[in-house]
């Protein structure tokens, strides 16, 4: 220390934190490792605690079954025939919503010190977070599987096996961007409730506003408008033209193309606010 303040001129703490920033600096390929490590954790908390998994079973089947005999005979006649309408649908809603669950875990995870105990190991700052962002990439997994298991139980038959698998790639993936979202808010915001309920403010018109459930032409005008220009409804668009026939439309273009602008925008901000407030 007294050798560099020597030569540098520059005052003794000055020159500790240049030191430190460079001995903290880590390669790309390290820190994509040891992320796939904090993934591995997030992963070893679902297993030792398997009741994270609870929400991600438990919705599927309740708003599989809720909406297919609420709704079934009311807009298309009888459930079966709705079912083809309603399981994309259903699928996109239930990942989604387990996306906000992200946020609220690293929240909790922040209160209690944990993200603290981290930063004091030679990793990545940006190791920690995207672990457990791909960690919760197994709840959006076991979401579409139990509500596609629910869908075949009550008569479901999608037109294409493949464009289905498809289909749960998609929506795995979006809910993975807006767990970018979600994740911002449990940095910002101070406690897990707060995290909670502002994530559902956001979430229950994206999923409502759409056509998720019902089709959009009968909704009022001022509704019909926000719920075209709302992306939930280009990826269940998306998610039934492929489970129907495989086809590509361009729904699944504008669904790539807004998960990239989500991705583009979230991703920098969370990780900059992150790395700011910890």
């Amino acid at each position: 220390m007294i050798v560099a303040v020597a030569s540098s001129g520059r005052p003794p703490d000055l020159v500790d934190v240049e030191q430190r920033h460079v001995r903290n600096r880590v390669p790309v390929g390290a820190a994509i490792s040891q992320s796939l490590t904090m993934a591995g954790r997030g992963l070893l908390k679902i297993k030792h605690n398997p009741q994270q998994l609870f929400d991600v079973i438990v919705l599927p089947i309740v708003f599989t079954v809720m909406f297919s005999t609420i709704f079934g005979g009311a807009i298309v006649g009888d459930v079966a025939t709705y079912l083809p309408l309603l399981i994309p649908g259903v699928l996109v809603q239930v990942a989604v919503a387990a996306s906000v669950t992200c946020g609220v875990q690293l929240r909790e995870d922040l209160d209690r010190g944990v993200f603290d105990r981290f930063k004091s190991l030679p990793i990545a700052r940006i190791a920690p977070l995207a672990g457990a962002l791909l960690a919760n990439a197994v709840r959006y997994v076991v979401a579409t599987g139990i509500t596609v298991a629910v869908g075949f139980a009550m008569g479901y038959r999608p037109g294409s096996l493949v464009g289905l698998a498809i289909a749960c790639v998609l929506v795995v993936v979006v809910a993975f961007t807006l767990s970018w979202i979600f994740a911002l808010m449990g940095v910002l915001l101070d406690k897990a409730s707060t995290v909670q309920g502002v994530s559902m403010l956001v979430l229950m018109p994206l999923t409502f506003v759409s056509n998720a459930l019902v089709p959009i032409d009968t909704m009022p005008d001022w509704i019909q408008a926000c719920a075209n220009a709302n992306p939930v409804s280009h990826l269940v668009t998306s998610a039934r033209s492929l489970a129907a026939d495989g086809a590509a439309g361009v729904e699944i273009g504008y669904t790539l193309l807004g998960a990239a602008g989500i991705l583009a925008i979230f991703v920098p901000v969370t990780l900059r606010t992150y790395m700011r407030r910890t």
